[in-house]
């Protein structure tokens, strides 16, 4: 019954969402009075995968973190930061990055398919999980990759809980609206190579639209427009937050240069093909019923 009631909802939210759907921000800020923008928009998100479904990605995250693969970056402490490319060699999230509660808004969103530009699973690792400076996604892909349009949208799937005390996301609301910004090349304190923002450009920012850290339970989505100015601070707290992030870009819009690993910005073009809704609540049964079997 609720994930009839979270389709219905959802699907009522594609048909009455506003064609100029790249000026909103993660909260849709510029349409409801920023008080209410949780209550009218981002609760609606609370819980879109459930317990089970979250179980099960959460452990594949965790094992992927435990391998030594290339893809996997590390803190100074060892402690792991983030896992590039998951849904390519993991059942779990490969199911995640093909699923329709994700897949299915953004092909609507954009009028066409669509294909993987990125898939991170960020591990904000208790007590030891670094900042992730102020940045624009658009403005590292148009920069290194040459996309060239920010026609591409970004889910962030909570698999922990996310708090105020456990390094939440940042965002500068509006700030997508001045396009691509001034940034320096960052080489040293993102892990990889990244695009940011100076001090005073995002003070000018939040002096203007001021910042906001949506937080949720473990399965909630945010959906976020890809020249919104975001970060996420360190987190000194004893409990770990990690969360998926898809980047999802229109296929006639794809990448055209291939500065970085394939593994980093993605060079296969072919369009997504959405797998059924059940697809993560029937590999959990799977692995359990194996499990027990055993």
């Amino acid at each position: 019954m609720q994930e009839n009631t979270m389709r219905d909802y959802l699907n009522n939210v594609l048909e009455n969402m506003p064609k100029d759907w790249l000026n909103l921000t993660t909260h849709r800020l510029d349409i409801y009075d920023e008080s209410l923008a949780k209550t009218q928009f981002l609760e609606q998100f609370e819980n879109l995968f459930s317990a089970e479904e979250v179980g099960v990605l959460k452990e594949s995250a965790q094992e992927i973190y435990q391998s030594d693969r290339e893809e996997v970056w590390r803190e100074s402490s060892g402690a792991p930061r983030t896992a590039f490319a998951a849904h390519t060699y993991d059942t779990a999230h490969g199911l995640l990055g093909s699923h329709p509660r994700l897949v299915g808004p953004v092909m609507q969103l954009l009028d066409e398919e669509v294909y993987m530009h990125q898939y991170k699973i960020n591990a904000k690792a208790a007590f030891d999980g670094d900042v992730w400076q102020w940045h624009q996604d658009y403005g590292t892909w148009q920069r290194d990759d040459g996309m060239p349009e920010p026609r591409a949208m970004n889910i962030s799937v909570f698999l922990d809980d996310v708090t105020a005390a456990n390094g939440p996301l940042l965002f500068i609301p509006k700030s997508h609206k001045k396009g691509v910004v001034e940034a320096g090349h960052d080489l040293e304190t993102t892990s990889y190579p990244l695009w940011t923002l100076g001090r005073d450009k995002v003070r000018e920012l939040a002096d203007e639209g001021g910042v906001v850290a949506p937080t949720g339970s473990a399965g909630s989505v945010l959906m976020f427009h890809g020249n919104l100015v975001h970060a996420s601070p360190p987190n000194i707290s004893p409990w770990d937050r990690v969360i998926v992030y898809l980047s999802l870009c229109a296929v006639s819009n794809h990448i055209t240069q291939f500065n970085r690993a394939e593994w980093i910005a993605h060079r296969d073009f072919t369009p997504i093909v959405p797998k059924p809704d059940n697809c993560l609540q029937e590999l959990a049964r799977e692995l359990a019923n194996k499990s027990a079997a055993e």
